[in-house]
């Protein structure tokens, strides 16, 4: 537990001496640049020997003239810059530094080599002393990191802090449009320039002088001398014991009274640690508002002008004696470092954000990539199958328009499916309806197919019906040419037997006559049975063309349906009743039939 706890106290140690440092480094960075006359960054050796010198005389370090030149001795005679500068600083007098040093006194010394050059006094309505003041308050809140600035966050709270001290009220609206005024130009102010803001009472022209130096005073007290209140009260004296006014000054770690207000005479200290307390007091000796503060070895009684400030003073001891009893530094500076890891925090998501905004960015260009070359790959796929449509329609030149439009609407829906990649269910739910489609349209060709059916069978009904008109006719004209051979023996006969003819043949020209009735007749038959045939012919084609339609749609969706179409037909036979219905095989049947009536004709004769 000793080992512990004497390692917690190392680790408290060198952070307070790092943060000594770190506010040492800041009024001694401004004396540097002040010496930098040229703004060349280098400052000369004769120079840097004087600033050495003064600064340690002012932390009562010990000078060693002879360090500077020994740390330098290897560089030429030129000027050093400052990251030449810092090694040595660091080393022969921020290492040796310790906190027993009047922090004004080197404040003043950096303040008196910067402000000769700095400090434009031109249209200030403040003092050189306010001024030292708004720039050791600068040196506070600015951010650690060289050139020194200040945020618009700690400006705010500066004139926030500034406005409640000199009694008025914060107007947000109007460090608005200053602060959007600054973000346009820069994003900080250096010292130099926040002296000229509150110098020339940019916000305090309302505000007399001498208020404005009282504010900067409070301000200059609370953020940088570490004080927690001040005032007049009357305090009770150990050995004559009367009652004497006082000015009262309440640090951390001390309460420290004077005779007034300006600082000039200190009447003593009352040291605050942990085994201290404040009370309240009843009236007495005619005194109200009474309280005491008891240390280990005094007790003093004091009294306040009322009740308020008799409270307000309990409170503010109280919170002194609690920062104490926890070991915690005062609220200001504890609000300063969470502000400071607040903005690091801060930039810390920003750059991560950024990164992050980078690392999306090229992830989407390697996307956009990608996309490019699918999008290349589909262009190739889609004019390979352009070609291949092409040379597929040389011999269907009627048709192009329409592949043409399919084509096109191919290309949309590719790119529809392009767009659609990452959609998985909604490639499913098109997947699925793209089915239900080729379903209908199946059902549908078997419908078409169904209708050709259909109509083949009508068109064998119409060949039968010819065929049997076919058959009457040559029956017909098989008896025309019995009756027209008899009718041509006759004639060879005999002048009698011509008579005798001559009444059979008026018989028979009226049989030939109401034959060729019949042979009108059956013409007539022939010619419904060729318009019924054209009928069927017509309707088969419709239902052809309403097959072929429906081929081409689910060609089009999926290209696996292969219509069955009838064969390629032989050439017809011609006759003198128009194109036969019937097969090469009927027809010679037909033909010899003829032939075996006519000889049995000639026969009877």
């Amino acid at each position: 537990m000793r080992k512990t706890l004497h390692e917690l106290l190392l680790v408290k140690q060198a952070a307070s001496s790092m943060a000594l440092r770190d506010e040492l480094l800041k009024p001694i960075w401004h004396a540097f640049t002040a010496l930098d006359l040229d703004k060349s960054g280098k400052v000369s050796k004769s120079q840097l020997k004087v600033l050495s010198h003064n600064l340690c005389t002012v932390m009562r370090i010990p000078h060693d003239p002879v360090a500077l030149e020994e740390h330098f001795k290897h560089d030429d005679e030129g000027p050093v810059s400052t990251q030449g500068y810092m090694p040595y600083l660091n080393k022969f007098i921020l290492d040796k530094v310790q906190d027993n040093f009047d922090r004004q006194d080197f404040n003043r010394m950096c303040w008196t080599l910067c402000a000769r050059k700095n400090l434009n006094r031109t249209h200030l309505l403040i003092s050189d002393e306010d001024a030292f003041k708004i720039w050791c308050i600068f040196n506070f809140l600015s951010e650690e990191k060289y050139p020194l600035a200040i945020v618009t966050e700690e400006i705010e709270y500066f004139l926030r802090k500034l406005t409640e001290a000199m009694g008025g009220s914060w107007v947000e609206e109007r460090f608005e449009d200053y602060k959007l005024e600054l973000s346009i130009k820069q994003q900080s102010l250096s010292a130099w320039e926040l002296i000229t803001l509150v110098g020339t009472g940019t916000f305090s022209k309302a505000v007399d002088p001498q208020t404005l130096s009282m504010g900067i005073t409070e301000v200059f007290h609370e953020l940088i001398l570490d004080v927690f209140k001040q005032g007049y009260m009357m305090k009770k004296g150990h050995k004559r014991k009367n009652w004497t006014e006082r000015w009262f000054l309440l640090r951390p770690n001390s309460m420290s009274y004077y005779v007034s207000e300006d600082l000039a005479e200190k009447k003593g200290d009352i040291v605050l640690d942990g085994n201290c307390c404040v009370e309240s007091l009843p009236d007495k000796e005619g005194k109200k508002c009474l309280f005491y503060v008891k240390c280990s070895d005094k007790r003093y009684e004091i009294n306040a002008s009322d009740k308020k400030r008799k409270q307000e003073w309990i409170q503010a001891i109280q919170m002194c004696l609690s920062l104490l009893q926890l070991g915690r530094t005062v609220p200001h500076r504890e609000s300063l470092q969470k502000r400071r890891d607040l903005r690091q925090k801060q930039q810390a998501e920003q750059e991560e954000l950024e990164l992050r905004m980078r690392e999306l960015q090229t992830a989407n260009e390697n996307k956009q990539h990608q996309l490019e070359a699918m999008k290349k790959e589909l262009e190739e796929v889609a004019a390979n199958a352009a070609e291949e449509e092409r040379k597929r329609l040389q011999t269907q030149t009627e048709q192009q328009d329409r592949y043409r439009m399919d084509l096109e609407r191919e290309k949309m829906v590719r790119q529809e499916m392009e767009e659609q990649v990452a959609q998985k269910s909604s490639e499913l739910e098109q997947y699925l309806q793209r089915v239900h489609e080729l379903e209908d349209m199946y059902h549908r060709l078997e419908d078409a197919l169904e209708d050709e059916k259909r109509a083949r069978q009508d068109e064998e009904t119409v060949r039968r019906l010819q065929a049997r008109l076919l058959e009457e006719e040559a029956v017909k004209r098989a008896e025309l040419e019995q009756i027209h051979l008899h009718q041509q023996r006759a004639i060879s006969e005999t002048e009698v037997e011509k008579q005798e003819l001559r009444k059979e043949g008026t018989a028979k020209e009226n049989a030939l006559q109401a034959a060729m009735l019949q042979l009108e007749q059956l013409e007539k038959e022939r010619q419904g049975a060729l318009e019924q045939y054209q009928e069927v012919v017509q309707k088969l084609e419709d239902a052809a063309n309403n097959t072929r339609t429906w081929k081409h749609k689910v060609a089009h969706h999926e290209g696996l349906v292969r219509l069955v179409q009838p064969g390629s037909k032989g050439p017809q036979k011609i006759t003198n009743w128009g194109p036969a219905s019937f097969t090469e095989a009927e027809l010679s049947l037909r033909q010899k039939d003829w032939q075996e009536r006519k000889n049995q004709a000639a026969e009877n004769q």
